[in-house]
């Protein structure tokens, strides 16, 4: 089995035009950053860019290659269904028969947050029993189901029902307190099971300048 996959949407960093230079892009010794004007058009029709949770930032290809696991009627097939970084430890466990460890030279190993994708490969549901989780310095998401709790730091959630709007487009957050109160605690209650420490530092920005919270991007 092989997984190939990517961590993050489109690279934003280097100013609005980026910056390029070694071998022509994707060679050995290239260096290639996009640029908030390319990663805003590399991301589309999703909102934002790497740096952020909402999808732009989070929504990636992964590529299963499984001879023996995928039957060939459904190679080059498209899976619809969310997974996520924590779902490869389970799913290679699952795959090879081996078993997660519960503690290493006496220390207790924090149990995994994932699950195994081996039944969306074989055209079955992943059941998940707890949702999806993100936090990248101060920006925070949760995902249930089709619903996405979403923050750009420091600001209010953000409410989606990505069934209907998949580019987040219509925020539901006013409409559905309850939800946005549910979700929000329950990435609190993962935030502290996953050790995720607060977010005190400056708004990071992605063409590289810090600011405080409300301020422009340093000319």
């Amino acid at each position: 089995m092989i997984l190939f996959l990517s961590d993050n949407g489109a690279n934003a960093e280097s100013g609005p035009n980026g910056r390029f230079d070694g071998d022509p892009p994707g060679g050995p010794n290239s260096n290639l950053y996009l640029g908030m004007n390319w990663a805003t058009l590399g991301s589309t029709p999703f909102r934002r860019f790497k740096h952020f949770t909402h999808e732009g930032g989070i929504a990636a290809p992964l590529i299963v290659h499984w001879p023996k696991g995928i039957a060939a009627n459904r190679r080059n097939e498209i899976v619809t269904q969310p997974a996520h970084l924590i779902d490869v430890m389970p799913t290679v466990l699952d795959v090879t028969g081996v078993a997660y460890p519960r503690e290493y030279k006496g220390k207790a190993i924090q149990p995994m947050e994932g699950v195994s994708l081996r039944p969306a490969l074989q055209r079955r549901t992943v059941s998940r029993t707890q949702p999806l989780f993100w936090e990248h310095e101060g920006n925070r998401a949760v995902r249930s189901g089709n619903w996405k709790l979403v923050s750009v730091y420091p600001n209010d959630w953000e409410l989606y029902d990505l069934a209907a709007d998949r580019v987040e487009r219509n925020d539901l957050a006013a409409s559905r307190p309850d939800l946005v109160k549910t979700l929000a605690a329950e990435w609190e209650a993962w935030a502290r099971r996953a050790n995720v420490d607060p977010w005190t530092g400056p708004r990071r920005l992605p063409w590289g300048d810090d600011a405080r919270p409300g301020t422009p991007p340093a000319k």
